[in-house]
């Protein structure tokens, strides 16, 4: 999948009405999920994505110094999101659904399967209700 339509598949999805906001919003989600994922998958995810985007999931392996794979909760993950992408927690929810289904589908092979497993399970149910659930 190009740049051009997995940002213009965010903006559909999420209902966003202009294209910069689906760039915020595909930033937000991926730096949170590449400070919460352990590097090594981080980096297997962004290799499968077009690299202006895969560069979302690197850019946070090192987060306060705590390195990649730092300990969290769906709270603390929903509110990071809505810091970053300047919303509240439930826009964020839904904004995090919508850019890991679109993620989902412009990977190929179980990557996304392999991330799932690496998140605890409130989080993991971000990644399974999609941009409708």
């Amino acid at each position: 999948m190009r740049h051009e339509e997995f940002i213009g598949q965010v903006q559909d999805r999420a209902r966003l009405s202009g294209w910069s906001q689906a760039e915020r919003a595909t930033r937000a989600v991926l730096e949170t999920l590449g400070e919460r994922v352990p590097e090594g998958l981080a980096d297997n995810l962004a290799a499968q994505l077009p690299h202006e985007i895969g560069e979302h999931l690197r850019r946070t392996e090192v987060y306060g110094g705590g390195g990649s794979g730092e300990r969290f909760d769906r709270h603390d993950f929903v509110e990071r999101i809505a810091a970053r992408a300047g919303t509240d927690d439930p826009r964020a929810a839904y904004l995090a659904r919508v850019v890991l289904e679109v993620t989902d589908e412009a990977t190929e092979g179980g990557t996304m399967r392999k991330v799932g497993d690496a998140l605890p399970a409130d989080i993991r149910d971000l990644m399974t209700a999609g941009h409708s659930g």
